[in-house]
């Protein structure tokens, strides 16, 4: 035993340390696991769909094995260990958590009776959910508004586009208003970014992105509404339209005040557990988001969600998926991280002049690109740090540039299912209401073809 004890204290002063691994000691072949993650994502949906159903927890966990077992092999057990408890209490607790906590709340919320899903309806409920994106989050309002959008489109033939767009406006580009809106963001608030900065220079950029969407959506919209010929009466019987379980937006007032809390909340109490540091006001916030859902779901009645058809599949599908993409990701995020003595060196200098100067638009599209595929929350905060890391000068004589990683963070988040949380939440309860939505790749076409001219305009216009 006191064998034991004396190896522990030995190894506890590396383990300490080990979340602080130098991504310059990595190649980019350890990224490989990750993009293996991601094409399983992208490819198994489509051609072994039923095995990808019942194995999707197994196969993310073998990529996540992947990168683990040969790093230990190489670097020891203390590094990985640090990683692996980095990605999960930095990192993938609190993101399940919040979401875990507005799927359950918005799921006790029932609008009982029909909407029609017209162009003027749908495009309403888009801008609607664009709006309410920035001031509960992007998450929470995705979470609140997917279910009644799919039940007044469950008449129609052609509904993919509907869900598709959703996620750019009220998943992505609606929460660019304000901190609360984003999770990169709101890490810009805890860094110094004034909250009516991001509310001042993000505005034009987000009303001239949805303004441009909004229009393509009721064009696309309206196209396939004559080509349905869609009748009044749709699968849905007709009834008054009625809400319930209203008292359930206060708890997701409780979500939003829990969330700022965190950030505003500074009592100095932390542990360092492996190099992570946890601190005391977010395990506070984690704590009161998963009593804030056990009180939705004590209280709600059973009518309420099995009107929404409430079930726990979708979010144990993300947490499966995200558990994994998390992890594999450590390295990715750790090359980037290291800058020019990294394996990415070259896309680090891409976004700065010969003579020192920042390109504006080079960090719009790098951390835009990034964050579309690694989570946007450490992109944004990479490129935060190497543009300046100081908020006040950033907000200062680099507004700009401070402007163009918002909202390369924040929009291009939209290009892929796992750009932003949201995102595969969306995806995963539209699948689950029957709508075939597209794949990893299919996705992708629908976001380039029509987001890539709406940032070369925004582009164009600010940057």
């Amino acid at each position: 035993m006191i064998k034991k004890l004396t190896w522990l204290l030995a190894l506890l002063p590396s383990l300490a340390m080990a979340a602080d691994f130098d991504g310059a000691q990595l190649s980019l072949l350890w990224a490989a696991p990750f993009a293996g993650l991601l094409l399983s994502i992208a490819l198994f949906p489509i051609f072994a769909p039923a095995f990808w159903h019942h194995h999707f927890g197994k196969i993310s966990a073998f990529w996540a094995a992947a990168f683990l077992l040969p790093f230990i092999s190489s670097f020891g057990v203390a590094p990985a260990a640090g990683i692996v408890v980095h990605a999960m209490l930095a990192e993938y607790i609190p993101f399940i958590l919040i979401l875990f906590a507005l799927y359950t709340v918005s799921g006790g919320i029932l609008m009982s009776g029909n909407l029609h899903g017209s162009p003027k309806m749908n495009t309403g409920i888009l801008a609607l959910g664009a709006v309410m994106a920035s001031l509960m989050g992007t998450t929470g309002a995705a979470m609140l508004l997917i279910r009644p959008l799919l039940k007044a489109n469950d008449n129609r033939s052609h509904n993919v586009h509907v869900v598709v767009f959703f996620i750019f406006l009220v998943a992505n580009i609606g929460g660019g208003l304000t901190p609360l809106g984003d999770p990169p963001l709101f890490l810009g608030f805890l860094k110094g970014v004034d909250f009516m900065w991001t509310v001042e220079h993000m505005m034009w950029p987000v009303l001239f992105a949805a303004a441009i969407l909004l229009a393509m959506f009721y064009a696309i919209d309206s196209y396939y509404y004559k080509k349905e010929g869609v009748l009044p009466v749709d699968r849905t019987p007709d009834s008054k339209i009625e809400f319930f379980g209203l008292w359930n937006f206060a708890l997701i007032g409780a979500i939003i005040a829990c969330v700022v809390m965190s950030g505003i909340w500074k009592p100095g109490i932390e542990w360092n557990i492996m190099g992570t540091h946890v601190e005391l006001q977010n395990m506070v916030r984690d704590v009161l988001l998963v009593l804030i859902a056990i009180i939705s779901l004590k209280f709600t009645k059973k009518e309420i969600r099995a009107g929404n058809d409430f079930n726990w599949g979708p979010i144990l599908e993300v947490a499966k998926l995200f558990a994994a993409i998390f992890i594999a990701m450590a390295p990715a995020i750790a090359i980037l991280r290291a800058g020019e003595a990294g394996q990415m060196a070259s896309l680090v200098k891409m976004v700065t002049s010969p003579d020192g100067m920042p390109i504006d638009y080079m960090y719009f599209w790098m951390t835009g690109v990034l964050s579309a595929f690694l989570d946007n929350a450490p992109t944004y905060l990479v490129f935060f740090n190497l543009a300046s890391g100081d908020a006040a000068h950033l907000m200062g004589p680099m507004a700009s540039t401070l402007l163009a990683i918002s909202c390369g963070a924040v929009f291009m988040g939209a290009l892929s299912y796992i750009g932003n949380a949201p995102n595969f939440m969306v995806k995963a309860v539209a699948e689950d209401r029957g709508v075939k939505m597209p794949s990893f790749f299919g996705y992708m076409a629908w976001s380039c073809v029509c987001l890539l001219p709406v940032f070369i305009l925004m582009t164009l216009v600010f940057f």
